[in-house]
C-alpha cells in the first residue's frame, strides 16, 4: 500500500472522530461580594444557559480592599448562587480561595445525590384475615 495513502485515510478517520466529539469548555461566571439579589439571579440564568450547552462552569467571587477578611460572605453568596443552579448541575469542586478570589466548578448534570428524592411509597396494606387458619374448616 501507498504510504501517502495511508497518513491521507488515517488523517480522515482522525477528522471524522474529532467532529462527532464533544468538546466542554471551563466557562466564568464572576461576582462581586456586594452583588444584589437581581443581580445573583442574573448570573444564575447565564450559568444555566452554560450548563445547558454542556459546559463546566466557574463561579468565583473576587474579594477587593477589605472584603478579603471576611470569606464568610463569599462562602454563603456561593452556597445561594449553588442552591439556584442545583437542579441542573453537581459541584464538581468546593469553595477554595484563589488569591483574591473564592470559586467553585460546577458540572452539567445533577448528581444522584443533590436531586430531590421521590415520596417514599406507600406500603399495600395486608389483606384482612378472619382468624380461621387456611386448611381447617
Amino acid at each position: 500500500m501507498d504510504y501517502g495513502k495511508y497518513k491521507y485515510e488515517q488523517a480522515k478517520r482522525e477528522k471524522e472522530a474529532r467532529k462527532g466529539a464533544k468538546h466542554s469548555e471551563l466557562r466564568e461566571v464572576r461576582m462581586r461580594v456586594k452583588i444584589d439579589d437581581h443581580d445573583i439571579d442574573f448570573k444564575a440564568r447565564t450559568a444555566r444557559k452554560l450548563l445547558a450547552d454542556g459546559d463546566k462552569v466557574k463561579v468565583s467571587v473576587m474579594f477587593r480592599a477589605r472584603e478579603i477578611t471576611h470569606p464568610e460572605i463569599g462562602r454563603e453568596l456561593l452556597d445561594r448562587f449553588f442552591d439556584k443552579i442545583k437542579d441542573v448541575s453537581s459541584m464538581e469542586r468546593p469553595p477554595a480561595m484563589e488569591g483574591r478570589m473564592l470559586s467553585i466548578v460546577v458540572t452539567p448534570g445533577a448528581s444522584k445525590r443533590d436531586r430531590p428524592v421521590s415520596a417514599p411509597r406507600a406500603e399495600e396494606p395486608e389483606p384482612a384475615t378472619t382468624g380461621v387458619p387456611v386448611g381447617s374448616a
